[in-house]
């Protein structure tokens, strides 16, 4: 026998990430013929040092196993440790004769003690080989991890369980003072195409010339964005993020055409300084979308289409010209003797830059730049598209100059689609969570891992076990600010994802998904289930437009679609006021953005978790959270199965207790959430297909 589990601090000490510099103390357990207990660890990012020291006795009352310790020093330099345990034990094998004769040997063997996935202590399991930690190798059997990130890492309060709502700017409103001419003058380009209706589809064709390039127009502009304030600030939101809004071709507009102006059809720079300062008068932040691993073709500085003043990169290498941006881009002539570029994944609209040539990060970076414009007209962070295709060095520089510009107080997201703690791309582990580069990245893995639960994939335990290993390896000050999404711009949107829909890449198909009208109640709830997690779980809930009241769609472009000013149907006000209902709550009670978080129960339907506070009222952080302020305690229980559960909640002994009970004469709780409870004990039922929030003294 042999047992160790990350999550329990009789076994690691303290727990999670742990700042450099410190001290983790470790330790097993061990049935007593067990032998030669030996800590086997690896550290570093780019490149691993690997050790192997003996682990030592400690005396127990147990008489049955001995317990084994060692300290570990968490490096200096911010990075991974991985560790493992080898240890040896008597073998009892079959020894056959070559007369069939079977007889018994024992002998000492060599075992390894590893990781287990989808366990939720964090235990692991017996193996007959070490794990596989470097970047390149497939990573089974699996290590441990320890996430060593600089001491001195802190994030902005205002970004810790903030809500956050995402818009697509073209698609959430138009302005009052709107005209059809007005769009099409704003910036004129032959291959658009302008949507007079509102409410009709996004196009899928493009023009007969040149195709679908994503370039047709709604006409939604910072101005309607701004006459929409009140209601967006209805859902208690704190920040807005919003997809690009530079200057570009596309109306997605991730092909940059100029990064110091606002795209003219959203109304200029004098529009984003008007709803900068709306949007302050009603305490809510803006992060913006930048785009730094490409630009578009048509732009100022790649210039292929020659529509801007000056000589582009594209021109300065075909006619051997000056430009000041020609040491961005990589060109070479083929074998055909025709001019190409290294651009993103192939799209020859979206040629790559180089971000380590100097004059770019100094556009970027230096006086006068993008990160210096865009912070001083106003904004409180930026998000970064694609991060794992931009440099560490880049990404750390452009924190540096965030925080610079606003005196600590800005914020820089990353697109991260994995695990952030330990992503590799490009042959090596990514600095991504280790206190220099980002302060958190978008939440895909939350997404991905709610999906998967409340779809009925897995059950509530490996559901926890999942978002406890993310807890686990994220430092806090960035686990507290992942922006937890269940739709995007990039991915469907939940309420269509809940009636599972079949997969497929042709756009007419797509455009045709949606919920079954059969299935609209029972996805309906589902969304309330998801709505409910994002708002009681650690981390920063972010509402993609449109969410709020159940929009259908399936992948781009269809993500995108109008938001129905109107015609929003009845399941659709109907959500929109569950949703409100619950980012009230988070509002008025700072324990369910800051406050420490445990797991009470699972099952294979039902979790159970909590938001509390410490003894003397601190919150995750340390922080003292004032009566004020809210409850001192929100239980959570998401109830994904067919059939009610009963619980009993005891508060009466040292340790808070939660359990399942039969029915009795405990009813449905009526309400979603119940306020001022006290508990000695308490019970509730919590119905089919739902949430109940236990707000807490």
């Amino acid at each position: 026998m042999f047992f160790h589990a990350s999550r329990e601090l009789k076994y690691r000490s303290p727990y999670g990430a742990q700042p450099t510099d410190t001290e983790v103390t470790i330790r097993t357990d061990a049935s007593k013929d067990v032998t030669e207990v030996t800590f086997c660890y690896a550290y570093g990012l780019y490149g691993f040092s690997y050790h192997e020291e003996p682990m030592h006795e400690i005396k127990t009352a147990d008489k049955e196993t001995t317990m084994y310790e060692t300290r570990l020093m968490i490096p200096h330099e911010p990075g991974l440790v991985f560790y493992w345990f080898r240890f040896k034990e008597p073998e009892t094998v079959e020894i056959t004769d070559e007369e069939g004769n079977v007889t018994e040997d024992t002998r000492i063997a060599t075992r390894y003690y590893v990781m287990e996935g989808d366990v939720e202590n964090g235990s692991g399991k017996l193996y007959h080989e070490p794990p596989r930690i470097g970047a390149d190798e497939d990573k089974y059997p699996y290590a441990w991890q320890i996430t060593a990130y600089d001491k001195n890492f802190k994030t902005p309060d205002k970004m810790k369980g903030a809500l956050i709502y995402q818009i697509f700017p073209d698609r959430f409103a138009r302005d009052n003072e709107f005209t059809v001419e007005r769009m099409m003058n704003a910036s004129p380009r032959e291959e658009r195409v302008y949507h007079e209706d509102w409410y009709e589809d996004v196009d899928i064709k493009g023009k007969p010339s040149t195709g679908y390039l994503a370039c047709d127009f709604f006409g939604g502009s910072l101005k309607g964005i701004k006459e929409h304030l009140d209601y967006i600030k209805s859902l208690g939101i704190d920040i807005i993020y919003l997809n690009p809004i530079f200057e570009a071709r596309s109306s997605h507009r991730y092909d940059t055409a100029d990064y110091l102006s606002v795209d003219p059809m959203l109304g200029g720079n004098s529009a984003f300084a008007e709803f900068k300062d709306a949007c302050e008068e009603r305490g809510i932040k803006l992060i913006l979308d930048g785009v730094f691993s490409h630009t578009g073709a048509d732009s100022r500085y790649f210039n292929k289409f020659g529509r801007y003043d000056g000589v582009g990169a594209f021109e300065a290498y075909e006619k051997g010209k000056e430009s000041p941006y020609r040491s961005w881009y990589n060109f070479y002539k083929n074998e055909d003797g025709y001019t190409v570029y290294d651009s993103w994944w192939g799209f020859p609209d979206l040629p790559n830059v180089d971000e380590n040539d100097l004059s770019y990060r100094s556009f970027i970076f230096g006086e006068g730049g993008v990160v210096d414009t865009w912070m001083g007209r106003g904004a409180s962070g930026l998000r970064l598209d694609v991060s794992d295709e931009l440099p560490d060095s880049f990404i750390r520089q452009m924190r540096d100059v965030i925080k610079t510009k606003t005196h600590g107080q800005g914020m820089l997201v990353g697109e991260v689609w994995e695990d952030a703690s330990n992503k590799c791309s490009y042959g090596s582990y990514r600095d991504f969570m280790l206190g220099r580069t980002h302060d958190s990245v978008m939440g895909y893995t939350f997404r991905t891992t709610a999906l998967e639960f409340l779809q009925g994939y897995v059950s509530a335990k490996v559901f926890n076990s999942r978002l406890e290993g993310f807890r686990e390896r994220y430092p806090a000050e960035s686990y507290y600010c992942i922006m937890n999404l269940l739709s995007s711009h990039d991915v469907p949107r939940v309420y269509t994802m809940m009636s599972k829909p079949y997969d497929t890449d042709n756009k007419e198909d797509q455009q045709k998904i949606c919920v079954p009208p059969e299935e609209a109640s029972r996805c309906a709830d589902l969304c309330k289930l998801g709505i409910a997690l994002q708002i009681g779980y650690v981390g920063a809930p972010c509402i993609y437009y449109g969410d709020e009241i159940l929009m259908n769609g399936y992948k781009d472009p269809f993500n995108r679609r109008t938001y129905p000013w109107g015609k929003v149907s009845r399941e659709g006000n109907e959500h929109l006021e569950y949703v409100r209902k619950l980012t009230d709550l988070r509002v008025k009670n700072q324990v369910l953005r800051t406050g420490l978080y445990r797991t009470l129960y699972t099952s294979e339907d039902v979790i159970v978790f909590e938001r509390y506070l410490d003894n003397e009222g601190r919150d995750a952080f340390g922080n003292t959270v004032l009566p004020s302020q809210g409850a001192r305690r929100v239980i959570v229980v998401l109830n994904r199965g067919s059939k009610g559960v009963y619980f009993s909640f005891d508060d009466s002994e040292k340790e808070f207790k939660v359990s399942e009970i039969a029915k009795a004469s405990v009813d449905f709780a009526s309400e979603t959430i119940v306020n001022g409870v006290s508990f000695s004990p308490m019970q509730v039922g919590v119905a089919p297909l739902s949430a109940l929030f236990v707000v807490y003294g």
